[in-house]
């Protein structure tokens, strides 16, 4: 497995990327209400993707092996939707809750951090999963140093929400980035402390757990890309952009809209 040290230069490029990502987020946040469509969203995050941040957005078109073209610029997610929702005609209504996940390029790197919504007043059980997932990826950034392991990360999110009756999906996992889209390592989001690569400084990758309320089966539409849950249980996932550096780390996908990190346990 060869993984990339980011030079400083590079370390530059992604922090401006990850940051301008992340407001993407910020701007669409208001739009997400009952009554607008998935289709809507992408329109209004392609125009300030475009438009505004002047960057080039990252997933219309994606082909990774086995896949169809992705044909939309944000993957919209909801309820029972695990990941990589297409968007579409489909109106929003009160209650759902949504993740949406952006990726873009600006001058050659990529920026790709997710995020949870709420459309109107989200049930008891959607507001818990969502709060759950938020801190587990926390928990899995929280852990990132020089020395620590990749199953360091994901022993973090697993041992804090299977104790809930969550589970995390096995089938997607964080991912190396910079000027590829998906670098190595593969970033699990469950594992045993002390396994896997070590961390050094200069490495860049996601954190972005999956969690479902109920079992962690998924099945693929028909349309090769949304994922949903097997026992059609609400799923959540947020995503971050995580530099290691010398003493810990650094959340380079922060923006002026991001949620506070939750509290230290």
């Amino acid at each position: 497995m060869s993984v990339s040290i980011k030079t400083p230069a590079d370390i530059e490029g992604m922090r401006r990327a990850g940051r301008m990502t992340a407001e993407i987020l910020d701007y669409i946040g208001p739009f997400v209400k009952p009554g607008v469509t998935t289709d809507e969203l992408d329109a209004l995050c392609h125009r300030f993707m475009l438009d505004v941040q002047k960057g080039i957005a990252a997933n219309v078109n994606y082909t990774p092996p086995g896949h169809t073209p992705f044909p939309k610029s944000i993957c919209t997610s909801v309820n029972h939707v695990v990941c990589h929702g297409i968007p579409g005609d489909k109106k929003l209504k009160d209650g759902d809750i949504i993740n949406i996940d952006v990726a873009m390029i600006v001058d050659g790197y990529f920026g790709d951090t997710s995020r949870m919504y709420y459309v109107g007043k989200p049930s008891i059980a959607g507001k818990r999963l969502t709060e759950a997932t938020y801190e587990a990826m926390w928990r899995g950034i929280r852990v990132v140093k020089p020395g620590a392991t990749l199953g360091d990360i994901g022993h973090a999110i697993q041992s804090f929400v299977e104790p809930m009756g969550y589970s995390v999906v096995r089938e997607f996992c964080g991912h190396g980035i910079g000027r590829k889209y998906h670098e190595e390592p593969q970033v699990l989001h469950y594992g045993k402390p002390g396994t896997g690569m070590r961390l050094l400084p200069g490495m860049m990758f996601t954190i972005e757990p999956m969690i479902n309320a109920g079992r962690p089966g998924i099945r693929t539409l028909a349309d090769g890309w949304t994922a949903v849950t097997a026992d059609h249980s609400l799923s959540a996932q947020w995503e971050h952009t995580i530099l290691v550096t010398d003493t810990g780390f650094e959340v380079t996908t922060l923006s002026a809209g991001s949620p506070p990190p939750p509290p230290l346990a």
